[in-house]
């Protein structure tokens, strides 16, 4: 179940990166979306880590 919930922040977090950094230009939307990977990932790692214990 944790690693479902981590595929999916990562998944929701390098999406949004992408949508954000795509108004500015290619490179910059690569970027932002693996920073949004990382906080998605950890985002999803808290949320599990809450509700599992």
């Amino acid at each position: 179940m944790a690693r479902l919930l981590n595929l999916i922040g990562m998944t929701i977090g390098g999406w949004l990166g992408w949508m954000l950094g795509a108004l500015v230009g290619i490179f910059t939307a690569f970027i932002v979306s693996v920073v949004g990977t990382g906080l998605g990932l950890y985002l999803a790692q808290r949320v599990t880590r809450n509700l599992i214990g």
